[in-house]
Protein backbone atom coordinates (compact mmCIF):
# COMPACT_ATOMS: atom_id res chain seq x y z
CA UNK A 1 0.00 0.00 0.00
CA UNK A 2 2.59 2.45 0.85
CA UNK A 3 5.02 1.27 -2.39
CA UNK A 4 1.51 1.94 -4.15
CA UNK A 5 1.68 5.54 -2.82
CA UNK A 6 4.84 6.18 -4.55
CA UNK A 7 4.08 5.28 -7.34
CA UNK A 8 3.36 9.04 -8.82
CA UNK A 9 4.80 8.21 -12.09
CA UNK A 10 2.17 5.83 -12.80
CA UNK A 11 0.79 6.84 -16.75
CA UNK A 12 -2.73 7.01 -16.05
CA UNK A 13 -1.76 9.22 -13.56
CA UNK A 14 -0.23 11.65 -15.78
CA UNK A 15 -2.46 11.41 -18.19
CA UNK A 16 -5.99 11.90 -15.77
CA UNK A 17 -7.73 9.19 -17.04
CA UNK A 18 -6.99 6.56 -14.54
CA UNK A 19 -10.10 3.94 -13.99
CA UNK A 20 -12.77 5.38 -11.33
CA UNK A 21 -12.29 2.10 -9.31
CA UNK A 22 -8.19 2.73 -9.04
CA UNK A 23 -6.94 4.74 -6.06
CA UNK A 24 -4.39 7.90 -6.60
CA UNK A 25 -0.74 7.29 -5.15
CA UNK A 26 -2.32 10.31 -2.54
CA UNK A 27 -5.26 7.80 -1.95
CA UNK A 28 -3.19 5.09 -0.90
CA UNK A 29 -0.72 6.81 1.11
CA UNK A 30 -3.51 8.35 2.92
CA UNK A 31 -4.62 4.88 3.68
CA UNK A 32 -1.74 3.28 4.45
CA UNK A 33 -1.37 6.58 7.35
CA UNK A 34 -4.83 5.46 8.56
CA UNK A 35 -3.95 2.50 9.03
CA UNK A 36 -0.88 2.26 10.42
CA UNK A 37 -1.39 5.11 13.18
CA UNK A 38 -4.45 2.79 14.49
CA UNK A 39 -2.05 0.14 14.54
CA UNK A 40 0.45 2.30 16.39
CA UNK A 41 -1.45 3.72 18.89
CA UNK A 42 -1.98 0.48 19.81
CA UNK A 43 1.68 -0.24 20.39
CA UNK A 44 2.14 -1.75 17.28
CA UNK A 45 6.23 -1.27 16.56
CA UNK A 46 6.33 -2.48 12.80
CA UNK A 47 3.42 -0.28 12.71
CA UNK A 48 4.63 2.40 14.12
CA UNK A 49 8.24 1.98 11.99
CA UNK A 50 5.48 2.29 8.74
CA UNK A 51 4.39 5.06 10.06
CA UNK A 52 8.00 6.67 9.92
CA UNK A 53 8.13 5.47 6.22
CA UNK A 54 4.75 7.59 5.64
CA UNK A 55 5.67 10.68 7.50
CA UNK A 56 9.72 11.36 7.89
CA UNK A 57 9.17 11.76 11.92
CA UNK A 58 11.62 10.82 14.04
CA UNK A 59 10.03 10.26 16.49
CA UNK A 60 8.40 7.33 14.69
CA UNK A 61 11.48 5.76 14.20
CA UNK A 62 12.82 5.95 18.04
CA UNK A 63 9.45 4.55 19.30
CA UNK A 64 9.51 1.76 17.02
CA UNK A 65 13.06 1.03 18.08
CA UNK A 66 12.25 1.72 22.00
CA UNK A 67 9.25 -1.15 21.16
CA UNK A 68 11.98 -3.43 20.27
CA UNK A 69 11.21 -3.33 16.73
CA UNK A 70 14.57 -4.95 14.99
CA UNK A 71 14.52 -2.91 11.69
CA UNK A 72 14.08 0.38 13.32
CA UNK A 73 16.60 -0.01 15.64
CA UNK A 74 19.13 -0.70 13.11
CA UNK A 75 17.83 2.04 10.82
CA UNK A 76 17.86 4.34 13.34
CA UNK A 77 22.00 3.23 14.59
CA UNK A 78 22.36 3.89 10.33
CA UNK A 79 20.74 7.45 10.75
CA UNK A 80 23.07 8.25 13.52
CA UNK A 81 26.09 6.95 11.41
CA UNK A 82 25.29 9.14 9.01
CA UNK A 83 25.31 12.45 11.31
CA UNK A 84 21.63 12.86 11.75
CA UNK A 85 20.70 13.46 15.40
CA UNK A 86 22.16 15.63 17.53
CA UNK A 87 24.62 14.55 20.27
CA UNK A 88 26.73 16.83 22.70
CA UNK A 89 29.96 14.89 22.13
CA UNK A 90 31.48 12.62 19.14
CA UNK A 91 31.60 9.67 22.07
CA UNK A 92 28.21 9.73 22.83
CA UNK A 93 27.23 9.75 18.63
CA UNK A 94 29.20 6.33 18.75
CA UNK A 95 27.59 5.10 22.22
CA UNK A 96 24.08 5.42 20.49
CA UNK A 97 25.10 3.55 17.20
CA UNK A 98 26.35 0.64 18.77
CA UNK A 99 23.86 0.94 21.30
CA UNK A 100 21.06 0.29 18.03
CA UNK A 101 23.33 -2.21 16.23
CA UNK A 102 23.84 -4.37 19.06
CA UNK A 103 19.90 -4.59 19.87
CA UNK A 104 18.69 -5.01 16.62
CA UNK A 105 21.89 -7.86 16.37
CA UNK A 106 20.05 -9.66 19.28
CA UNK A 107 17.26 -8.69 18.10
CA UNK A 108 17.92 -11.34 15.39
CA UNK A 109 18.85 -8.80 12.10
CA UNK A 110 21.22 -9.99 10.21
CA UNK A 111 22.62 -6.64 8.68
CA UNK A 112 22.96 -5.03 12.01
CA UNK A 113 24.91 -8.54 13.28
CA UNK A 114 27.54 -6.86 11.04
CA UNK A 115 26.97 -3.45 12.18
CA UNK A 116 27.49 -4.38 15.39
CA UNK A 117 30.54 -6.58 14.62
CA UNK A 118 32.13 -3.85 12.88
CA UNK A 119 31.55 -1.32 15.91
CA UNK A 120 33.37 -3.79 18.02
CA UNK A 121 35.90 -3.90 15.33
CA UNK A 122 36.50 -0.48 16.37
CA UNK A 123 37.08 -1.11 20.12
CA UNK A 124 39.77 -4.44 19.01
CA UNK A 125 37.00 -6.97 20.11
CA UNK A 126 38.34 -9.65 17.70
CA UNK A 127 36.12 -11.45 19.76
CA UNK A 128 32.88 -10.23 19.50
CA UNK A 129 34.06 -9.35 15.80
CA UNK A 130 34.40 -13.29 14.96
CA UNK A 131 30.73 -13.93 16.83
CA UNK A 132 29.11 -11.79 15.20
CA UNK A 133 30.28 -12.39 11.69
CA UNK A 134 29.77 -16.31 11.60
CA UNK A 135 26.14 -15.16 13.47
CA UNK A 136 25.06 -13.60 10.49
CA UNK A 137 26.88 -16.46 8.34
CA UNK A 138 24.53 -18.24 9.90
CA UNK A 139 21.53 -16.45 9.54
CA UNK A 140 22.44 -16.60 5.88
CA UNK A 141 23.41 -13.24 5.14
CA UNK A 142 25.11 -13.09 1.76
CA UNK A 143 27.93 -10.35 3.35
CA UNK A 144 27.87 -12.25 6.26
CA UNK A 145 28.65 -15.61 4.76
CA UNK A 146 30.93 -14.18 2.00
CA UNK A 147 32.98 -12.08 4.66
CA UNK A 148 33.36 -15.19 7.00
CA UNK A 149 34.43 -17.74 4.18
CA UNK A 150 36.71 -15.35 3.58
CA UNK A 151 38.56 -14.96 6.49
CA UNK A 152 38.56 -18.88 7.21
CA UNK A 153 39.66 -19.47 3.97
CA UNK A 154 43.16 -17.91 4.27
CA UNK A 155 46.02 -20.29 5.10
CA UNK A 156 46.91 -17.52 8.30
CA UNK A 157 42.97 -15.93 8.81
CA UNK A 158 43.00 -12.45 9.98
CA UNK A 159 41.36 -11.62 12.93
CA UNK A 160 41.44 -14.83 15.09
CA UNK A 161 39.45 -16.70 12.86
CA UNK A 162 40.35 -20.27 12.39
CA UNK A 163 41.25 -21.43 9.23
CA UNK A 164 39.19 -23.95 7.45
CA UNK A 165 39.01 -23.80 3.85
CA UNK A 166 36.88 -26.92 2.78
CA UNK A 167 34.20 -24.85 4.69
CA UNK A 168 35.21 -21.79 3.27
CA UNK A 169 34.94 -23.10 -0.55
CA UNK A 170 31.75 -24.94 0.53
CA UNK A 171 29.73 -21.62 1.53
CA UNK A 172 31.72 -19.71 -1.49
CA UNK A 173 30.80 -22.24 -3.95
CA UNK A 174 26.92 -21.67 -2.19
CA UNK A 175 27.10 -17.84 -3.19
CA UNK A 176 27.51 -18.74 -6.79
CA UNK A 177 23.89 -19.79 -7.02
CA UNK A 178 22.86 -16.07 -6.27
CA UNK A 179 20.17 -14.74 -8.75
CA UNK A 180 20.92 -11.50 -9.61
CA UNK A 181 24.20 -11.11 -7.01
CA UNK A 182 26.15 -8.59 -8.51
CA UNK A 183 29.25 -7.70 -6.92
CA UNK A 184 29.28 -10.69 -4.64
CA UNK A 185 29.22 -13.13 -7.47
CA UNK A 186 32.95 -11.47 -8.95
CA UNK A 187 34.30 -10.99 -5.35
CA UNK A 188 33.52 -14.59 -4.72
CA UNK A 189 35.21 -15.26 -8.28
CA UNK A 190 38.26 -13.54 -7.01
CA UNK A 191 38.62 -15.22 -3.78
CA UNK A 192 37.39 -18.88 -4.38
CA UNK A 193 40.48 -19.71 -6.92
CA UNK A 194 42.67 -18.53 -3.81
CA UNK A 195 40.97 -20.92 -1.39
CA UNK A 196 41.28 -23.91 -4.15
CA UNK A 197 45.05 -23.52 -4.58
CA UNK A 198 45.33 -24.99 -0.97
CA UNK A 199 43.15 -27.77 -1.03
CA UNK A 200 43.35 -31.30 -2.40
CA UNK A 201 40.36 -32.90 -4.79
CA UNK A 202 39.09 -35.22 -2.27
CA UNK A 203 38.58 -32.12 0.11
CA UNK A 204 36.82 -30.08 -2.80
CA UNK A 205 34.56 -33.54 -2.82
CA UNK A 206 34.18 -33.25 0.80
CA UNK A 207 33.23 -29.11 0.34
CA UNK A 208 30.44 -29.97 -2.24
CA UNK A 209 28.68 -32.70 0.36
CA UNK A 210 29.05 -29.90 3.30
CA UNK A 211 27.50 -27.34 0.37
CA UNK A 212 24.83 -29.56 0.47
CA UNK A 213 24.50 -30.03 3.79
CA UNK A 214 24.89 -26.41 4.36
CA UNK A 215 22.09 -25.46 2.54
CA UNK A 216 19.84 -28.08 4.19
CA UNK A 217 20.58 -26.76 7.35
CA UNK A 218 20.37 -23.10 6.93
CA UNK A 219 17.58 -20.56 5.79
CA UNK A 220 18.24 -19.22 2.03
CA UNK A 221 21.01 -16.81 1.15
CA UNK A 222 19.38 -13.23 1.43
CA UNK A 223 20.24 -9.70 1.03
CA UNK A 224 17.61 -8.81 4.00
CA UNK A 225 16.11 -5.98 1.89
CA UNK A 226 13.81 -3.27 3.17
CA UNK A 227 10.27 -4.42 3.26
CA UNK A 228 9.77 -1.46 1.07
CA UNK A 229 12.24 -1.78 -1.09
CA UNK A 230 13.78 1.91 -0.04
Amino acid sequence: MIRLGGVDEDLCVTMKNCAPAQQSPEEWINKAKELATEQASQGNAESMYLFWEITGNDDWLEKSAESWFALAQFRLATKYQEGEGVFLLPSRRSDAIEKWMKASAENGYPPAMMGFAAARMKKNDLSSFRIWNEKAAASSYVSGVFGYASYIGEAVPKYGFLSDPVKSYALLTNLLELDGGGNVINNVKDVLPEVEKNISKEQIVNAKKLANTWKADHPPLSFFPDKLGY
